[in-house]
């Protein structure tokens, strides 16, 4: 009988109160295992914010002057205070895609703030330093009206993609010969950029000069088509020559007579004018200079390479070159011919 309960009592032991203790025990490792490695995750994400936080303050920059400029709205006639670097977060918003590469965006930071601060030393606006109207000034949309035309999982990362492009590159600005150049820019070349004596006239800049850039091809502002009727051609043409006369069985009555360097057209015959290409732009409207003419049956085709003046920096040209490894100071470098970089607070 006493061994039948010795027997028992083991029996009870094995069973029941040894996996007890066994789990207990595990169950108190995995806890202290679980609060550690919490800890740890904590301990990361504050080291985190400490080096973002450090981040950001290294890329605050004291502007001696220029740090708030006055903003004109064009459509209210409001004038604004802004911050330089809060308004160029809007600016380079509504120039640039927030998908194109960092190196990209920080190059049109860079190019947004110089033509800010020379547009501020050679005042176009009486009452304002610049103005939010593109076809004057710069483009500036607001955060709010930026934010409904992206996708809403998008919006916050986009935003910040482009206030750490301005703030990375805060207080630098591209001089010649240490002042703020024009600092033109375009959406895409077409593969070679033009000086501004063939958009504009007059003597041109010496920063300004025709380059190369490889990959604008890839983009979809690289190649259009205006395909016009010849009656729609003839009353795009009278609207400035009232006695525009032309042959559509004559070849020689349309025909592109000269081109520029970067061979774009210089000037183009349309019956009995010759007129520029900068103006057979705006009257057909083409997205550039760089185009050629072509027939299809009673259709005059325009086929166009490039969008914009092509002056300056090409926006595809400096976010393919980024993709291919360059910097935003090799862009700039690229794109303005014997420019520095310079903080503002040395000029």
């Amino acid at each position: 009988m006493k061994k039948i309960l010795i027997y028992l009592l083991s029996f009870i032991l094995i069973i029941f109160i040894i996996p007890a203790l066994l789990t207990k025990r595990t169950t108190s490792t995995s806890s202290k295992q679980e609060t550690e490695n919490q800890l740890q995750v904590n301990n990361q994400e504050k080291q985190t914010t400490k080096n973002q936080t450090e981040t950001s303050n290294k890329n605050i920059y004291n502007y001696n002057k220029y740090g708030t400029i006055s903003l004109l709205h064009k459509k209210t006639g409001e004038v604004e205070q802004v911050n330089l670097d809060d308004y160029l977060c809007n600016v380079v918003s509504a120039e640039m895609p927030a998908t194109f590469e960092q190196e990209a965006l920080k190059a049109q930071a860079i190019v947004a703030r110089t033509y800010t601060i020379y547009k501020i030393l050679n005042k176009k606006h009486d009452n304002a330093d610049i103005c939010d109207d593109s076809t004057c000034c710069q483009a500036w949309i607001s955060k709010e009206d930026r934010f409904t035309r992206w996708e809403e999982n998008q919006r916050e990362s986009n935003w910040q993609k482009i206030c750490n492009a301005v703030n990375e590159t805060s207080g630098k600005i591209i001089t010649y010969e240490n002042k703020p150049i024009d600092a033109f820019f375009h959406s895409n070349s077409g593969g070679i950029t033009e000086v501004p004596v063939n958009v504009w006239g007059g003597t041109g800049y010496p920063y300004l000069q025709s380059v190369e850039t490889s990959g604008e091809d890839a983009y979809t502002q690289y190649s259009s088509e205006v395909v016009l009727s010849q009656e729609d051609l003839l009353n795009k043409l009278k609207e400035k020559y009232a006695d525009i006369s032309i042959d559509f069985t004559n070849s020689e009555d349309i025909k592109i007579l000269e081109y520029t360097e970067s061979t774009r057209v210089k000037t183009v015959k349309f019956g009995n004018h010759e007129i520029s290409g900068v103006e057979a732009r705006t009257l057909f409207g083409l997205k550039s200079t760089n185009f050629d003419i072509t027939r299809d049956g009673d259709n005059i085709k325009f086929s166009v390479k490039g969008y914009g003046h092509g002056v300056g920096m090409s926006q595809t040209g400096a976010d393919s070159m980024a993709k291919q490894g360059s910097s935003a100071e090799d862009i700039i470098k690229h794109f303005y011919t014997g420019v520095e970089i310079t903080e503002v607070n040395k000029l």
